[in-house]
């Protein structure tokens, strides 16, 4: 299969992503989701003209040729209204969000007024509506306020739950799968022996998915069998996951299997090979409902791969619009050779310069070493054949923390 471009790539992965069926789930469960209808106001708020100082009700008219004395009739506090009304030469004493009495058009302020057992002095007249937020101020039974695909955030929650909304229908969290293979891997803790190496990839695999709302089963490391990567593929289709995620055995070496298992089972391959470093050996197809894409086994390409094409899945399957991390300018730190056929994505650092931002690649690009993609805050991409470039320069990048 010959090698495609990274946005043909991005383009296979999502042809078929469609945002998952709606479910409802409770407002403490809803942070980061998106909405898969649109909401209407349940209710109206506020319900009714509510006082929104300490103070006194009046009748504005009675106080405008202040200061006056005005008789105490009652006492209204945050539910427990007053269910007499304010007639002229009257007042009652009132608390922030106690429904305004009948009668009553505005609140004197207590910093404006002397009580004297059952009375009370106004110092100082006002005008109808004062301190008053008067019924539906924020908003009104039957508004429509949030749109289909708005993504809910802390601030959504609190609106959505004074909308008297309990539960929201939200897109269902895709599910997701991740195996890796390799005889060569032990776990942390475990000293390696001859030819083994930590395995390390599907910690942030993993981890990133979840930041994106993902729920993840990790299988585990896979021995180098065919057989045993069957059986990992069929457990996956076992929970009916959304996405499978392989890292290692997906190049060319007699134990690369995890393309023959695929085979095996039927997938539908979209590409094998992208012309991108890091990341060449990055495949993609289907089985059934279930995406499949397998991850090279360097970390770094794979957390690149991830980052470009799995993010936007689960983003695209979650009911997002935002599925690719945005493109932005800055000034390359240092000098760049050109580029060949294939399109880079240098881990880099982000700094704030005098003119902008300054993006500077590390001078060593192995996809091997995981202490620079750490170290990394942006990646410098470099289009196929780009010419040398020079510090200074502008250069597009793309940042890895969202």
């Amino acid at each position: 299969m010959a090698l495609i471009s990274v946005a043909e790539a991005l383009q296979h992965v999502l042809a078929h992503a469609e945002p998952l069926p709606a479910e409802e789930v409770p407002l403490a469960e809803a942070d980061g989701r998106v909405l898969a209808y649109g909401l209407k106001a349940l209710r109206t708020q506020p319900p009714a003209d509510v006082s929104a100082m300490d103070g006194y009700a009046v009748r504005s008219a009675d106080v405008e040729p202040a200061p006056v004395r005005l008789k105490i009739v009652g006492e209204v506090a945050a539910g427990r209204p007053f269910t007499a009304a304010v007639g002229p030469g009257e007042a009652a004493r009132i608390f922030t969000g106690g429904f305004l009495p009948d009668g009553a058009d505005a609140v004197v302020v207590q910093e404006l007024t002397k009580r004297d057992g059952d009375s009370v002095e106004v110092q100082k007249p006002t005008v109808i509506g004062r301190h008053v937020r008067k019924l539906g101020l924020d908003f009104k039974a039957g508004d429509s306020l949030f749109a289909k695909g708005h993504r809910l955030t802390a601030r959504d929650l609190a609106l959505a739950a004074g909308m008297n909304h309990p539960l929201l229908p939200v897109h269902r969290r895709p599910k997701l799968a991740l195996f890796a293979t390799g005889d060569e891997l032990v776990p942390p803790g475990n000293e390696p022996g001859p030819g083994q190496i930590v395995y390390s990839n599907g910690f942030a695999l993993a981890a990133l998915a979840r930041e994106e709302g993902a729920e993840v089963t990790d299988l585990g490391v896979v021995n180098d069998t065919l057989e045993a990567t069957i059986t990992a593929v069929r457990d996956a289709r076992g929970l009916d996951a959304d996405i499978l995620v392989t890292t290692g055995g997906a190049s060319v070496g007699d134990y690369d299997l995890v393309h023959k298992a695929f085979a095996a089972e039927g997938m539908a391959t979209s590409f094998w090979k992208v012309a991108m470093r890091p990341g060449r050996p990055l495949m993609h197809g289907r089985l059934g409902a279930m995406q499949v894409l397998g991850l090279p086994g360097n970390p770094v390409s794979s957390y690149v791969c991830a980052f470009l094409f799995l993010v936007p899945l689960i983003r695209r399957l979650s009911g997002r619009d935002d599925v690719s991390a945005p493109t932005e300018s800055a000034q390359l730190g240092c000098d760049l050779p050109a580029n060949d056929e294939r399109a880079d994505y240098l881990r880099a650092r982000l700094k704030h310069g005098f003119d902008g931002l300054i993006a500077t690649p590390y001078p060593v690009q192995d996809s091997s070493m995981m202490a620079p993609l750490a170290q990394s805050n942006c990646l410098v991409i470099r289009e196929p054949y780009a010419p040398p470039a020079k510090t200074g320069d502008r250069c597009a990048i793309v940042k890895l923390e969202r």
